[in-house]
C-alpha cells in the first residue's frame, strides 16, 4: 500500500493529462496529494482530474506572456509538458525552435517564479523538472529539444541554490526514451532523417546507446518523482537523476 506522505500537499503537473505527467499525477494522488492537471487539452485534463479527485487547469504554455503575473498555489510543481521536432538544423523551422523554448524552458521559469513565493512562505516546496538524457547528452536532429533541456538543467540548479534556505528543493529527472505518445510520434520523423524503416527506429536509434534494451515506463519515472517529493529526499537538491538504461554511462 502506498504511504499517504503527501496528505495536505497540492501538486501541479504540466502536461498532466497523458504520458509521464499523468503517471506522476497518479503517483501523487495515491500518496494523498491534491493534484492539479495542467494541460492544453481541456477535456483530457478534466477527465484525468475526475479520475484522481483533483482539479484541471487548461493552459497553453506557449502563451508565456499570460504567465508573467501568475500566482501559483503549489507545494509540488512538476514541469513536464513538452513537444518534439526532429529535423536537421539547416531545415529546422525557426518558429518551431522558438515554440519549443517557450513551452519547455520559458514556461517552467515562469511557473517556478509563480510558485516560489508560496513555497517560501510555507517553508516547504518541491520543484521536479522532467528533463531527459538529452539534458545531459546531445543527439543529432534535435537542436531545439536538446537546447531546451540543457537550459532546464541550469534553471533547476539555480532554483535549488535559491530555494535551499527556504525549504524548497529542485531536481531533474533524466529518462531515456519513455513509452509515451510523444515518443511514438517521433518514429516516422526519425525514420526519415536516418533513412531507415520505421520498424527499425526503436532498436537502431532509440535504444542504441542504452545498455538495457527497452523503453522506460512512465510509472517508473513517476515513482522517482514521488520519492523526490517526499521528506526522505529533503537533502536531495540541484541533482539530475538519470533513468536511461545506462545511456549516459558511456
Amino acid at each position: 500500500m502506498t504511504t499517504q506522505d503527501l496528505n495536505g500537499k497540492r501538486a501541479v503537473i504540466t502536461g498532466g493529462a497523458s504520458g509521464i505527467g499523468l503517471a506522476c499525477a497518479r503517483e501523487f494522488a495515491d500518496r494523498g496529494a491534491t493534484v492539479v492537471i495542467a494541460d492544453i487539452n481541456a477535456d483530457a485534463a478534466a477527465a484525468a482530474a475526475a479520475e484522481l479527485g483533483g482539479e484541471s487547469w487548461q493552459v497553453d504554455l506557449s502563451d508565456t506572456r499570460a504567465l508573467d503575473e501568475l500566482s501559483l498555489n503549489a507545494d509540488i510543481l512538476v514541469n513536464n509538458a513538452g513537444i518534439q521536432q526532429v529535423s536537421p538544423i539547416e531545415d529546422f523551422d525557426p518558429e518551431k525552435f522558438r515554440l519549443i523554448q517557450r513551452i519547455m524552458l520559458e514556461a517552467p521559469f515562469l511557473l517556478i517564479r509563480a510558485a516560489l513565493p508560496g513555497m517560501y512562505e510555507r517553508g516547504w516546496g518541491r520543484v521536479i523538472n522532467i528533463s531527459s538524457v538529452h539534458g545531459l547528452r546531445a543527439s543529432a536532429f534535435k537542436s531545439a529539444y536538446v537546447a531546451a533541456k540543457h537550459g532546464l538543467e541550469g534553471l533547476s540548479k539555480v532554483t535549488a541554490l535559491e530555494g535551499g534556505p527556504h525549504g524548497v528543493t529542485s531536481n531533474c529527472i533524466n529518462p531515456g526514451y519513455v513509452r509515451t505518445p510523444l515518443v511514438e510520434r517521433q518514429i516516422a520523423d526519425q525514420a526519415k532523417v536516418h533513412g531507415i524503416a520505421e520498424s527499425e527506429v526503436v532498436a537502431k536509434v532509440m535504444l542504441t546507446e542504452s545498455a538495457v534494451k527497452r523503453l522506460v515506463e512512465a510509472d517508473e519515472v513517476a515513482s522517482l518523482a514521488g520519492w523526490l517529493a517526499s521528506d526522505a529526499a529533503t537533502m536531495v537538491t540541484g541533482a539530475s537523476y538519470t533513468m536511461d538504461g545506462g545511456w549516459s554511462a558511456r
